[in-house]
């Protein structure tokens, strides 16, 4: 019998407690669930509305372990932790999820891009390497040719450990780490999936949804549910959507990045074991949000409908240029006057370029005048500082 989390003594870890740990407490606060969270930060943004907020590191192991010693389910908002303590942690009778073992081949970009080629998954051709000098050697020989990318087989996130390199120029971009090196694919556009599972092996899929990406800070830009793309592209990424959510073994949530080339073939490009910032717009867009739906799935409850409600756009609300300091934002009050502009801070005190501060869904029956009123709203905020 699944334990019961509605009103009751049993407590939900989550490790991390940024944006998507905050909008995964918010529906937990309307389930009456008991959370504990651990974050690096001690101003996280999950720490005003958890029921215990733990300061630590989510690497460390006797940190992690001894965070979720006394929880009942622990989950992740951040695939950057310590599996090590998870597998223990899962040993000792505690619900884990992800699990460790599939969490640990995610972690590693390189295991990862193995496992898809092991199933015959198509993904771009990639080879690994230990070091820039071995990277050039490489180019040297004729191994590698321009252009190519190179991502850091571990700590990479939100646009950080991936270097697009066009010529020799762009050499001194080449990251000092373990990395892959893969094939650059004439991108035609980017989309995304996400799919969620439960214990009982209960399966459901969202539709897909469209990227755009800010060309410097390699960060979704403008996004687009759902996706305006052939009706085949759409059934086959669920298909492999679903297939890897299987054989990774994973319930709760797991989001597919694809690229997709001139001709139509898709590739995986890699995946995310959690809620994630391609699915922010099913809070207002779909019958049940990705934050729903995954505690659904890590909970063992039924999973809910993903039918979309009505076609919305997606824009990351990023700090200002040239603006560090204490945040001031300008223009909400313009947005939020308008029908079917939905906006969501996500409570960090400080902003710098770049930043990921909130985003701003609109809903609209036309998912062209979504998108123009989403880029309409993304001009109007500014999140900016005094100092």
């Amino acid at each position: 019998m699944n334990p019961t989390f509605f009103s009751s003594k049993h407590k939900l870890g989550i490790l991390g407690g940024g944006q998507l740990g905050k909008m995964l407490l918010q529906c937990t606060q309307t389930w009456d669930i008991t959370t504990k969270v651990m974050d690096p930060d001690p101003e996280a943004p999950s720490k005003s509305i958890c029921t215990e907020f733990v300061h630590g590191s989510l690497k460390d192991f006797d940190s992690v372990y001894n965070f979720g010693k006394d929880c009942t389910v622990v989950t992740i908002e951040i695939e950057h932790v310590n599996t090590e303590a998870l597998k223990k942690l899962k040993s000792e009778g505690v619900i884990v999820h992800p699990d460790p073992e599939a969490l640990s081949k995610i972690q590693d970009k390189g295991v990862q891009k193995m496992f898809y080629k092991l199933l015959n998954l198509p993904t771009a051709d990639f080879a690994l390497y230990e070091s820039v000098a071995e990277i050039k050697n490489a180019i040297a020989e004729n191994r590698i040719h321009y252009p190519f990318v190179q991502k850091t087989r571990t700590a990479g996130y939100d646009g950080k450990g991936v270097s697009i390199i066009k010529s020799e120029q762009d050499l001194e971009k080449l990251i000092e780490m373990p990395c892959i090196i893969e094939d650059c694919i004439n991108i035609k556009t980017e989309i995304a999936v996400i799919v969620a599972k439960n214990s009982n092996g209960q399966v459901v899929c969202y539709d897909p949804v469209s990227m755009d990406f800010h060309e410097d800070a390699n960060l979704l830009d403008l996004l687009l549910y759902p996706a305006p793309i052939d009706t085949y592209i759409s059934s086959k990424a669920k298909e492999i959507a679903i297939q890897l959510i299987n054989e990774f073994n994973i319930c709760g949530l797991l989001a597919v990045e694809f690229l997709i080339d001139q001709n139509d073939e898709l590739y995986i490009n890699e995946v995310a074991p959690r809620p994630h910032n391609s699915g922010h717009q099913t809070i207002e867009s779909s019958m049940t949000s990705q934050y729903e739906q995954h505690l659904r799935g890590i909970l063992n409850l039924p999973l809910g409908s993903t039918t979309i409600k009505i076609p919305s756009a997606m824009v990351n609300l990023l700090g200002a240029e040239g603006y560090n300091g204490d945040v001031c934002y300008e223009g909400i009050e313009e947005c939020i006057s308008k029908e079917g502009i939905y906006v969501h801070i996500y409570g960090k005190k400080k902003t710098k370029p770049f930043r990921k501060m909130g985003h701003i869904t609109v809903t609209n029956l036309s998912i062209e005048e979504a998108k123009n009123n989403a880029l309409w709203a993304k001009q109007q905020i500014q999140a900016k500082s005094h100092s």
